[in-house]
Parts: C-alpha cells; sequence; structure tokens
C-alpha cells in the first residue's frame, strides 16, 4: 500500500479532477476505438508538460483553431473556460430556451472538445442575455463568484498560459465578453495570491501563469493598424498523424454549435493568430518562452523522459502493443515520482492517468458496461439499482487478466475511485481471470447503493433555486465541471505485466437504430414518478373553462397514486383529484382537468398552476423532460411541474392564423391559448391563393435567416398582404437574411436592441389602430416583461413605415423600430423585434394584447 501522506495527496488532487481524468470513458459515447497514428500522438503528448487556458464568456467565443493547434500541435493540455452556458440565447434547432438551451450548448461545447482536443470548464455565471456593457453584466452577476471559479480552474488546471478571446472593453462588443477579459486578468493575479479563495486550498494550491494575452484578429483591429507588436503564431498547420489541418479540425469543431447555426467552412494553408500580451513575463517569439515542458520540470523527471523518447522511437504503428512493455517502464518510474514527499504532484497524476489510457488503447482493451433501461429509479429510501452487462475484449496478444470488477452509483463513485486510484500497482488482487486475445467476455452485473438527492440526473447547477445572474452550486468541487459525473460506474482492474490497472467506465444505455446504428445515451436516475404539465402557461381571454392535459410517467412499475392541481384560491378545478394506476416501467398516462377563473368579474388576474403526484404518502412535484438531438447525447431534465395562469381582459375578433415556423418557438400554443386556429404553414403552402383562407399570417422568428425558399416565395407572401392579408413578422437576425428586403419596403436590419426589460415605453401614436383596437395598448402592457424587451431592430426605414412605440437602454437614444407597420394594398405589414418568443410562454398579459392587435390590425369580422 502506499504512503498514508501520498494517500491523502491523490485524494485531494483526485477529488477535483473531472471523472474523465479517472480513465472513465467519455459519457453517452460509443467506446472510443484508436487509430496507430492517434496513439503515437498521444505518446508525444506524453511527453510535454505544458498547460494553456483559454478564455470567453460564452459558447461559440472559443477559438477553435487555436485550441486544435494548441491541443494537438503544440500538444499542451488545452482547456476553455466559457463563463456561461450560452442560456440566453436563441435556439435555431427547436422551442428550448433558457435552462433548457443551456443543457444543450453544455454538450455542444463538449462535442466540440471532443473533436479539437480540448477541455471544458464553466463558471456558475447565468447568460441572463444580451448586455451592452461589464458595469450592466457585474451589477446581474456575482463578479466575486465568477472569479471565484475561475481562480479554481486555473489553480487545478496550473496553465502556463492564459489567453482571453476578447478585450476589456467596448470593442468586445458585449458586457459579458468584457467582462470575460476583466475577470481573467484579475484571476490571473487571485489565482497565485494564497489570501484569495483560501476556502479553495483544502483541495488546491495557488498558481501563477505565466502570461496572459488577448487573442486579437481583423474583428477587433482597425484596418491597416499595425500588427508588428503583436505575436504571430501560426495555427493553420497540418497535423500529418490526424490527416487534418488545425484549420479543418477547428471547422469540425466551431460545426458542433448548431443551436447557433454556426457551421464553419474547414480552411487550409497558414492561418496567423496574434497574442498580444497583456500580463505577466515579456516575450519575444513564442507564448511560451521560458516555460520548461518537458519532463525536466518535474523533480527526478528526466528518466522519464528518455524512457518515453526510447518508447517513441520504436514505435511499430502496425503494432502498438509492442509499446506496452516501454510504457510499463515509464509507470513504475512515475510511482515513484509520487512517493517521493518533497515532489508536486500534478504532472505526475495528469501524466499516470494518460499513460494508463494510452496502455489502454495500445492493447485495444474494448470495456464496456450496458444498462438493460434508459433509466433507473430513485426510492424514497434514498437508494438506487442499475441492472447492466458487460463486455470485455483484450484485442492484443499481449497477457492480461480481469482481477476485480466492482460497480457503484451516484455519490459512492468519486470516492471508490479515488481510494482504489491510490493502491496503484498494489493491492489485492482477487481471483484472476485471463483474457484470451480477441475473446469475448461478457456477464451480468447488479449496481446498488445510496445517492444524496433524488436529483442525481438533473444537471448539477439546475438542482437549487438561480438568481437572474447566477446558478447556485454548493459543492466547491462541482464548481467548474461542465456536466454531472456518471449515475453509475463499474471500476474494473486488470493485471497486466505485473502491474494493476483501473478502468472505469460509465453506465450507458445502447440501442440500435435502424437509421443511425448503436445509440448510446447516459443512464437516467428519475423518480418513482414524473407529472408533466402539457402546456408552458394557461392564458384565459374569457372565463370559459379550459382542459389541462397532466402527464405522469412511472418510474417503477405498478405506480398507484392520485395526482391533483393546486390553484390560487380564485380559479377552479375540477376534480379535486384523478387517481392513476400505471401497470409498468416506464408507461405513460394522461389524464385531464377542467379549470377556469372562478371570480367572473375580475377582468384579469394572475397565479402558478402547479400538478402534484402522491405516491406512498409522497408528493411529486417534477416533470421529465428529454432532450434529444443527433449531434449530442440524450441530456433528461426535472423541471418543476409549474405554470403561469393567467385571466387577461382581451378583446379579439378573428380566427384563422397561418404560421410559419423559423427557428423554433412556442408562439403558436400560445395563440391556441387565447382562442385562435393556428395552422402550421409549410414553405410549399405559400401561395397566396391558399393563404386567402388566413386572416392573418405570421412569421417565427429568424424565418428569414433559416428558410432559404423565402427568397423565391416572398412575391406570394406580399401578393396575399396586398389582397388584404395581415403579415406579422417576428425579428430577423441581421446577418445571413436569405433576401436583400423582408418588406414590401426598404428597412435595414442592425443589432439594435432594448436588452432592460422593464425599460420604460412611450407610446407614440396611441391613436393609431395599432395601438387602439381591439385592445388599448397602455404602458402597463410593458410590465412585467422576461429578459429583454426586443432586438434587432431596423436602424432605418422607408417613411412609408409608421412606428408607434421608442424605448431604450439607460442612457441610450430613443429606438422607435421596435414596431414598424405599413399598408400594403388592402393588407397590413408588419416587422417587430419585440421578445414575444419569450413574453407569450410566460404568460406577459401585455404581450398577449400586443400581438392580438396586430393579428388583428384592419379587421372587423366578428368571432
Amino acid at each position: 500500500m502506499l504512503h498514508h501522506c501520498l494517500r491523502r495527496a491523490l485524494l485531494t488532487a483526485l477529488l477535483v479532477l473531472p471523472a474523465a481524468f479517472f480513465g472513465s470513458e467519455a459519457q453517452a459515447q460509443a467506446p472510443k476505438t484508436y487509430s496507430s497514428s492517434e496513439i503515437l500522438l498521444g505518446l508525444k503528448k506524453l511527453n510535454v508538460l505544458g498547460s494553456v487556458l483559454y478564455i470567453a464568456a460564452h459558447p461559440d467565443d472559443e477559438n477553435t483553431r487555436l485550441i486544435a493547434y494548441m491541443a494537438n500541435g503544440r500538444l499542451l493540455e488545452t482547456g476553455y473556460f466559457s463563463c456561461t452556458r450560452g442560456d440566453g440565447g436563441q435556439n435555431l434547432i427547436g422551442p428550448e430556451l433558457r435552462e433548457q438551451l443551456g443543457v444543450i450548448r453544455t454538450q455542444e461545447l463538449l462535442a466540440a472538445r471532443r473533436i479539437d482536443g480540448g477541455r471544458q470548464f464553466f463558471s456558475r455565471a447565468n447568460d441572463f442575455g444580451f448586455s451592452k456593457t461589464a458595469e450592466e453584466t457585474f451589477k446581474i452577476w456575482d463578479k466575486e463568484q465568477v472569479l471565484a471559479d475561475m481562480v479554481w480552474v486555473i489553480r487545478q488546471r496550473r496553465p502556463d498560459v492564459l489567453i482571453t478571446r476578447f478585450p476589456p472593453d467596448a470593442r468586445a462588443g458585449h458586457g459579458h465578453h468584457t467582462a470575460s477579459a476583466i475577470l481573467a486578468a484579475e484571476a490571473f493575479d487571485a489565482a497565485g495570491d494564497p489570501k484569495r479563495f483560501p476556502e479553495q486550498l483544502q483541495y488546491v494550491q495557488p498558481w501563477q501563469p505565466k502570461r496572459l494575452f488577448w487573442n486579437t484578429g481583423s474583428f477587433f483591429v482597425k484596418p491597416g493598424e499595425d500588427m508588428s507588436g503583436y505575436l504571430k503564431v501560426d495555427a493553420g498547420g497540418y497535423n500529418a498523424l490526424l490527416g487534418q489541418s488545425y484549420g479543418e479540425i477547428a471547422a469540425r469543431s466551431r460545426s458542433q454549435h448548431r443551436s447557433q447555426g454556426f457551421g464553419s467552412a474547414a480552411t487550409r494553408g497558414e492561418a496567423l493568430e496574434y497574442l498580444q500580451l497583456v500580463k505577466g513575463d515579456k516575450v519575444s517569439k513564442d507564448p511560451f518562452e521560458g516555460v520548461d515542458m518537458s519532463w525536466n520540470r518535474v523533480k527526478g523527471g528526466a528518466a522519464v523522459g528518455k524512457l518515453l523518447d526510447e518508447v517513441i522511437r520504436k514505435y511499430d504503428a502496425s503494432k502498438p502493443e509492442g509499446s506496452v512493455p516501454g510504457l510499463l517502464k515509464v509507470r513504475e518510474v512515475l510511482f515513484g515520482l509520487l512517493a517521493k514527499e518533497d515532489n508536486g504532484r500534478f504532472w505526475q497524476i495528469e501524466k499516470l492517468e494518460e499513460l494508463d489510457a494510452l496502455i489502454k488503447q495500445s492493447v485495444g482493451l474494448h470495456l464496456e458496461v450496458t444498462a438493460a433501461s434508459p433509466s433507473a429509479v430513485y426510492m424514497p429510501s434514498g437508494t438506487m439499482a442499475v441492472s447492466a452487462t458487460y463486455e470485455i475484449v483484450n484485442r492484443s496478444n499481449l497477457p492480461i487478466q480481469l482481477l476485480a470488477k466492482q460497480g457503484v452509483v451516484g455519490n459512492e463513485a468519486l470516492a471508490v475511485t479515488s481510494i482504489s486510484a491510490m493502491n496503484g500497482m498494489h493491492g489485492n488482487q482477487g481471483k484472476r481471470i485471463d483474457l484470451p486475445t480477441n475473446t469475448r467476455l461478457t456477464d451480468t452485473i447488479s449496481i446498488k447503493g445510496s445517492v444524496s438527492t433524488a436529483l442525481v440526473s438533473q444537471p448539477y447547477w439546475l438542482r437549487d433555486a438561480a438568481s437572474i445572474g447566477m446558478y447556485s452550486v454548493k459543492s466547491q468541487i462541482d464548481r467548474g465541471k461542465a456536466e454531472n459525473d456518471p449515475a453509475a460506474l463499474v471500476h474494473f482492474r486488470f493485471l497486466v505485466g505485473g502491474q494493476m490497472f483501473m478502468y472505469n467506465v460509465p453506465v450507458q444505455y445502447k440501442r440500435v437504430d435502424p437509421a443511425f446504428g448503436e445509440i448510446y445515451q447516459p443512464v437516467a436516475v428519475v423518480p418513482p414518478v414524473a407529472v408533466n404539465l402539457v402546456g408552458r402557461a394557461y392564458v384565459f381571454a374569457d372565463n370559459q373553462p379550459k382542459t389541462v392535459p397532466v402527464t405522469l410517467k412511472a418510474g417503477r412499475a405498478n405506480a398507484k397514486g392520485t395526482v391533483a392541481l393546486q390553484v390560487p384560491a380564485n380559479w377552479k378545478v375540477e376534480p379535486a383529484s384523478i387517481p392513476f394506476d400505471i401497470l409498468n416501467k416506464d408507461e405513460e398516462r394522461t389524464v385531464t382537468f377542467q379549470m377556469q377563473p372562478a371570480d367572473k368579474n375580475s377582468p384579469e388576474s394572475s397565479g402558478q398552476l402547479r400538478a402534484v403526484a402522491t405516491l406512498d404518502g409522497q408528493p411529486y412535484t417534477r416533470g421529465i423532460q428529454t432532450i434529444n438531438y443527433p449531434h449530442i447525447p440524450v441530456q433528461t431534465l426535472f423541471l418543476e411541474a409549474v405554470a403561469p395562469l393567467v385571466k387577461l381582459d382581451l378583446k379579439r375578433r378573428n380566427q384563422e392564423i397561418g404560421y410559419l415556423m423559423g427557428a423554433g418557438d412556442e408562439v403558436p400554443d400560445a395563440l391556441r391559448q387565447i382562442g385562435y386556429n393556428v395552422t402550421l404553414l409549410k414553405p410549399e403552402d405559400l401561395n397566396a391563393g391558399k393563404l386567402k383562407r388566413y386572416d392573418a399570417v405570421v412569421l417565427g422568428v429568424r424565418a428569414y435567416n433559416t428558410i432559404d425558399r423565402l427568397k423565391y416565395l416572398q412575391k406570394e407572401l406580399l401578393e396575399y398582404v396586398e389582397k388584404g392579408g395581415n403579415m406579422v413578422v417576428q425579428y430577423t437576425v441581421n446577418s445571413r437574411v436569405v433576401l436583400p428586403e423582408i418588406g414590401p419596403y426598404s428597412l435595414k436590419l442592425s443589432n439594435d436592441r432594448v436588452t432592460v426589460e422593464d425599460a420604460p415605453v412611450t407610446i407614440t401614436k396611441p391613436q393609431h389602430p395599432l395601438m387602439a383596437a381591439p385592445n388599448k395598448i397602455t404602458t402597463k402592457d410593458f410590465e412585467g416583461w422576461q429578459q429583454e424587451q426586443g432586438l434587432y431592430y431596423p436602424s432605418s426605414w422607408d417613411p412609408k413605415y409608421q412606428t408607434v412605440i421608442s424605448s431604450h437602454d439607460p442612457g441610450e437614444t430613443p429606438k422607435e423600430s421596435a414596431i414598424l407597420v405599413t399598408d400594403y394594398g388592402k393588407g397590413h405589414y408588419i416587422y417587430t423585434g419585440l421578445s414575444f418568443f419569450r413574453e407569450l410562454p410566460a404568460g406577459v398579459p401585455g404581450a398577449y394584447r400586443l400581438i392580438t392587435n396586430m393579428i388583428e390590425l384592419g379587421k372587423d369580422k366578428a368571432n
């Protein structure tokens, strides 16, 4: 056994490393196989002891080419620290927004890092939407907490160099961008100061990076500006072992940001990156000047470097397993270095993990654990169980023996991993099972254990209530991590060449899709019953009752109980409760309630609806949401089964709406809530003859960015307007528009917006029909808006358009183009940048009245 002090040091070091650093396979991924050239690249990387951390604000801010170059060209430990998870943006691929979008973009970043070779980190900051200044950002973010998270990751990863994407001033173009650069400069100093964030020092040590650079470029530099003072790095090289240039790798990586529509073209040839020194030692040619990245930086490590040089020199690409004897010698020396009490251990532990992974790759050791079901139930006793099957194949000619296997769940996984890893080459070996060459060993394994929370599978940053600007993450160990640790693991111990190895394999669910083949997804830990409200908001334009469907999903067999709706006292629900009895696990049952405002004399009221299922005397108030897109692993969320209740004073005269979806939103369901019949249109439906049956045609957010055929069908839409139709166009991003003019008359889109959701609104033309009928619009209708008032307002427009409202962010000039309206023939055309896609699902009363007036403009037909 290892010495007690070494055990304590290793425990501290291992606790702060993400799960992947324990030799686990990536979550929800098929077990990866490695080519001979990839193994050789790994061997070379094993001989480089250097680290770099790239810092920015959002998913997609990172320079994937520079990350690909640093990770695969310079062979450095390369990380990307994103202050946020992109929760406040828009979604090009579906209706998910806010927390759900943050989960998608987290996984898109992880998919990108799997391609470019970097590692991914986050702070607790919440992307609350566009911010115009760092000052505004720091009023909403807890600056000290975000700084602490950045320092925490720097102390964990010990980067020699920090690189920011943005400058610390207005050139960054977004308050979050500017804030990330300001924080990086402060973190550069704070990470090495033991007086800053001393609570972290029970796990990590202070670390002072060598330099901080700003990665500038054409976006920030004026045409003709002298770039001679910047450090130049050619990141456009070709990596023969990977068969790609770093520009090609970067394009594949960046193209994982599908929710933002960032598919990118590959680049080849020279690609200069410019670095401006912000802090640290001066440099003349290379950002890592003066940094010893050889094994000489570790006391006694020169022997490791020599042994690795010999392994690389003798490497046979046709027989990678031939390198294992040499790597076992390296491993013996590494463990010897770890045993020395006076040695810093960061690089020893880091490279030992890499080494063990390389040995596994070299022998082609296949390890896989698949669960019988995609979910495991959390019991009120605080336990869970998973039935699984493991498969092991030794695809080399080297003798390998299986010594032991152990399944663990939830919080046990981290602790057992740490303790087991400390045993290194020693410990009880147990019964040995030989693994003959290319022979499949498989068996079942039952995994049981205790977990500390019912929300094991809920993304860890969503488990506790958040503020507008910050997520709450109580555990210091969790902060900075990209995603949850696996809900269940199996620890395998092997004997290879007389040395003990432990590999940790997450338990996953696998299915075979007829189109895509094998699909892996994480095992989700679910409650005995989940309760889902079908609607996002329940909005009443009159006193007529609405049907409220509630879907129950059983996490276990024989789920029997009752479900009820909790509503404010001035609302009525029938029946009071409904019994359910669900026989099979994962089976769903939908029940319906009738609900209506109880006070018929009140023109408006609001409140909250909550669904509660009771099973075995325990209440369950969370639903289950699955996010499933082909480019990321399946994600499971458990959101509270609540929805806003709104009784509106709303007048409506028309009935039929045609809605053309753009990037994806929930506006059609919101319009149905107030009584409209909404037909979802396809591009082939955009024919003036077919459209005449609709009282209005509404285009969803970013339709002119995402539907290429609109460049040919615009004339049909305008003909519909000309003959008497109403056309309402929601916001369009001012780049990648499919045609130069989206209206009947010229308007120029811009990035102008009002980010303060409660910025005062002036109604400049209160008598305009859009503001007066059928609902009188007042400034009160702009109260209670969510996240932002509007975005992508036109900066100039033809005089034929009229404006009807004006507002602005503090300190700015008035913005009048949130709504542009014009007569065209017998009909009306409206462009609006107001954020209806956020406000309607949130149940904002004024948003419903305003969009109703847009739909009803100029119409006087009785309902």
